[in-house]
């Protein structure tokens, strides 16, 4: 599993931190195997996100 992270402007977050928080929160084959930070989430005129794009793009 993939997730993809937006930070806002000020903000910082490591990889292990997202992980730790995972683990703490969620069960053990919910927890992402890789962390992609992104500026912002590609979306549509109408505001879905572009799934195919994330698969794409990364």
């Amino acid at each position: 599993m993939k997730v993809f992270i937006v930070l806002h402007e000020g903000q910082t977050l490591s990889e292990e931190e997202i992980i730790s928080f995972c683990r703490e929160k969620l069960t053990a084959y919910k927890v992402p195997k890789h962390i992609e930070f992104i500026k912002e989430i590609p979306k549509t005129n109408v505001g879905k996100v572009l799934r195919r794009e994330l698969k794409t793009g990364s």
